[in-house]
C-alpha cells in the first residue's frame, strides 16, 4: 500500500446528503489523515459545505453529477438509467484503479447491482454478500448474509463460510474465528436442505475453519460464535429484530428511569455506567455493511445515519483497503475453494 489512501465517496447517497457525507469524511480525515477523497455529486451543494472544512477540501477532488440514484429506484432501474450517476461513477473509480474503495449510503439494491456490474465477482464465488458486524456479549461477531440472497443453496452457504472466515481473520484480527451456521435447531436432522447440505461440507471438507456447527438465534448476541452464517432473508429479519429490541429495551429503560423522583436520583448515580452502555451499543459503531465476493472493496453506510456514522463506514473501508483484504480474499478463497472441492473428488 502507499503511503496515500484514496477514498470514492457516493457525495448524494443518504437521507441528508451531500451533508452528512462532507461532514463524516472530515470527520474521517482527522482520524485517517493519509486519505484522500473523490467525492462524486452536485458541485453546486458540495462546495459549500466543503468551504467549511478547509482541512477535507484540501485532500478532496470534486467530480459534478447531477444524476443520482434515489432511494426507490429499483435495482434494475439504476442500471439502465444510472450510467452517470453519483453511486455509478464513485464504483468506476474503484475498478480503474484510481480509488481503494468506494462508501455509499445511497440504495442498497442498487449498490449491489451497480457493484456487482462495474467490478464483477471474485473467481469462485457465485454471489456477492452483504456483511456487517454486530455486538455481543463476548465482543464482535461478522454476520452474512444480511439481505442481498433471499435464497440461497448450500454451496452459497459455503462459500459464505469462507469469506466470512477471511473477513474475521484479515479485519477482525482474529487467528481462528469460529464458524456456525444459523439454523432452528443444533441437531444434525434440524433445518432446510440446503443448510444440512452445507453443514455436511463444511464438517467433511479440510478447509482450516474452525466451523462450530449449527447455531440459534439466542447464539447470535450470546458471541457464541465469530462469524454467522446464513441466507439473506433470514439474516436480514434477524439483524432488524436485534435492532428493534435493542430499541425497545432502551426505550424502557428511559421510562423506567423517568417514572419517579426515586428513579431519577437512581440515575444520577448510574449515569456513567449508562453512558458506557449506551456507547457500546451504539448501532453508529457498527455502522459500514461489507458487500464481500465483489473484485473491489465496497461499503455500504446505513441512510439515515450521521456524520459520526459515515466516518465510521469511512474507516471499515480503510481498515479493508490496509489489510488488503482483496488480495488476501482472492488468494485465501482460491485455495480453501480446491479444499471445498477436494473431497467431492476424492469420493467421486
Amino acid at each position: 500500500m502507499t503511503d496515500t489512501l484514496v477514498i470514492s465517496l457516493d457525495a448524494m447517497g443518504g437521507d441528508s446528503a451531500p451533508q452528512i457525507v462532507v461532514e463524516g469524511a472530515a470527520l474521517a480525515r482527522e482520524r485517517h489523515p493519509d486519505v484522500r477523497f473523490l467525492l462524486y455529486g452536485d458541485e453546486t451543494k458540495i462546495a459549500p459545505l466543503l468551504d467549511q472544512h478547509p482541512l477535507l477540501a484540501a485532500v478532496t477532488t470534486v467530480h459534478h453529477t447531477d444524476s443520482l440514484i434515489r432511494n426507490e429506484d429499483k435495482p434494475s432501474t439504476a442500471l439502465r438509467s444510472g450510467r452517470d450517476s453519483s453511486m455509478r461513477l464513485a464504483i468506476v473509480e474503484v475498478r480503474d484503479g484510481h480509488a481503494a474503495a468506494v462508501v455509499s449510503a445511497g440504495n442498497t439494491g442498487a449498490l449491489m447491482a451497480m457493484a456487482k456490474f462495474v467490478l464483477k465477482t471474485l473467481p469462485g464465488i457465485a454471489r456477492p454478500a452483504i456483511a456487517g458486524i454486530i455486538p455481543t456479549a463476548r465482543a464482535e461477531t461478522a454476520m452474512l448474509d444480511l439481505g442481498a440472497n433471499i435464497q440461497c443453496d448450500a454451496e452459497n452457504l459455503v462459500q459464505f463460510a469462507v469469506m466470512g472466515e477471511v473477513f474475521a481473520r484479515t479485519v477482525l484480527g482474529l487467528e481462528r474465528p469460529i464458524i456456525g451456521l444459523l439454523n432452528i435447531g443444533v441437531e444434525d436432522m434440524k433445518g432446510v436442505e440446503a443448510v444440512r447440505e452445507a453443514a455436511a461440507i463444511l464438517r467433511e471438507t479440510r478447509l482450516p475453519i474452525v466451523f462450530k456447527g449449527f447455531i440459534e438465534g439466542n447464539d447470535i448476541t450470546a458471541g457464541t460464535v465469530d462469524v454467522v452464517v446464513t441466507d439473506g432473508f433470514t439474516g436480514n429479519v434477524a439483524l432488524k429484530t436485534a435492532e428493534g429490541t435493542a430499541s425497545m429495551y432502551s426505550g424502557f429503560l428511559k421510562e423506567a428511569f423517568r417514572s419517579s423522583w426515586m428513579s431519577k436520583l437512581g440515575y444520577l448515580f448510574a449515569r456513567r455506567s449508562m453512558q458506557n452502555l449506551r456507547t457500546r451499543f451504539d448501532p453508529r459503531r457498527y455502522n459500514g455493511a461489507m458487500l464481500l465476493g465483489l473484485n473491489g472493496i465496497v461499503v455500504k453506510s446505513h441512510g439515515g445515519t450521521d456524520e459520526f456514522g459515515f466516518a465510521n463506514a469511512i474507516g471499515v473501508a480503510v481498515d479493508m483497503a490496509n489489510h488488503g483484504f482483496i488480495e488476501k480474499m482472492t488468494d485465501d478463497f482460491n485455495s480453501l475453494q480446491a479444499e471445498v472441492n477436494s473431497p467431492k473428488e476424492a469420493t467421486g
